[in-house]
């Protein structure tokens, strides 16, 4: 990384997947928040070099930080933010959200205020773009001058192995600035990822893994659930399991004409891309996180890669903690190839 690099902010870092795909993109990330102590533990394990608060992004002076980065105002180059998406998601099953936490949206307008960065890239859930809380999220920040598009995008496209849809926004510092409402547009030739079936990602990942992995450990399963993920078959299903290892609550959902747990103790598809990892990736009660072949669940390394962190790329904390940790990230080759697009667009509007 030299001297010169755009640098980067990193909100809701997580335990830095996003600041991985940045980094890779060519981004000096020089600072990051993260209110989660473990997911910060593992975020300073793998890039010590970045400033990290572990704090309450609300309690955080953004002024302040700004100046203990050594940046003026108007000279970073990108901010990127990954509000927490849960009351947002589908997943929710119209639970009403969590005002408080998505609140922490408009969190992006108060610290886009203290840097003035030449670009914003924000990522959540597709539902936040049906939220009032974006419409005044993007009319605030247009009002401080910046011109937005808006994308919505699996990412699979980028070359992930795991089916995750996403709301991207690029926010550019320029009134004047036109931006493509077609990605691979501003990304241009030459960046064409190969798509991964699961599969093909799991042979790469065995091709590679190293001995004594930390993560190479799955989940402990009681004997019924052993028993249950056993009689599940290939590319199979819980509607695939015999009654007598049925669950008395999807019968009764299922008796009901209910949609919910339909993915419960499904298994992972060789063909196809992964599903999306969420913070229950490895729990084979909570979504298709059962091996292709093998009758466990998958493991966090497993888990890990098909939200393509590198191989080195370690966590710290509970079991259960590196769980949240890997289904709450960004997953690495998306955001650098949203960090290559950032690139792109502020030379376009030579902001760089």
């Amino acid at each position: 990384m030299t001297a010169t690099a755009p640098t980067a902010v990193d909100l809701f870092a997580g335990a830095g997947g996003a600041t991985q795909g940045l980094r890779d993109a060519g981004f000096n990330v020089v600072g990051a928040v993260e209110f989660d102590p473990e997911a910060s533990r593992s975020y300073r394990l793998n890039h010590p070099r970045t400033r990290l608060w572990q704090s309450d992004i609300r309690s955080l002076p953004a002024e302040r930080m700004r100046i203990e980065l050594g940046l003026r105002i108007r000279e970073l180059t990108l901010l990127k933010a990954c509000p927490p998406c849960q009351g947002f998601s589908s997943l929710a099953g119209g639970r009403s959200m969590d005002e408080t936490r998505n609140d922490l949206v408009h969190q992006v307008v108060r610290f886009t205020r203290a840097f003035m960065p030449k670009a914003i890239l924000l990522e959540n859930v597709p539902g936040l773009a049906r939220d009032r809380r974006f419409t005044e999220l993007t009319e605030k920040l247009s009002k401080l001058g910046y011109s937005f598009g808006s994308y919505k995008l699996n990412a699979t496209v980028f070359g992930v192995p795991q089916r995750r849809n996403r709301l991207v926004v690029l926010g550019i510092r320029s009134r004047k600035a036109v931006i493509s409402s077609d990605i691979w547009e501003i990304l241009g030739q030459g960046y064409a990822p190969v798509a991964l079936t699961a599969g093909e990602a799991l042979q790469n990942l065995y091709s590679l893994a190293r001995k004594n992995d930390p993560l190479n450990r799955h989940r402990s399963l009681s004997k019924s659930t052993a028993e249950r993920v056993k009689a599940i078959p290939v590319g199979g299903t819980r509607f695939d399991l015999p009654p007598e290892h049925r669950l008395r609550c999807h019968n009764e959902v299922d008796s009901k004409g209910g949609h919910r747990a339909t993915a419960s103790y499904g298994r992972v598809k060789l063909d196809l891309p992964a599903p999306t990892m969420t913070t229950r990736c490895t729990t084979p009660a909570c979504g298709s996180f059962i091996h292709p072949i093998e009758n466990r669940g998958l493991t966090l390394r497993e888990a890990a890669y098909f939200q393509t962190f590198p191989v080195t790329y370690d966590f710290l904390g509970s079991y259960e903690s590196i769980e949240r940790q890997i289904g709450n990230a960004v997953p690495v080759e998306m955001a650098k190839y949203l960090g290559i697009a950032v690139l792109k667009s502020v030379r376009r509007a030579r902001l760089l």
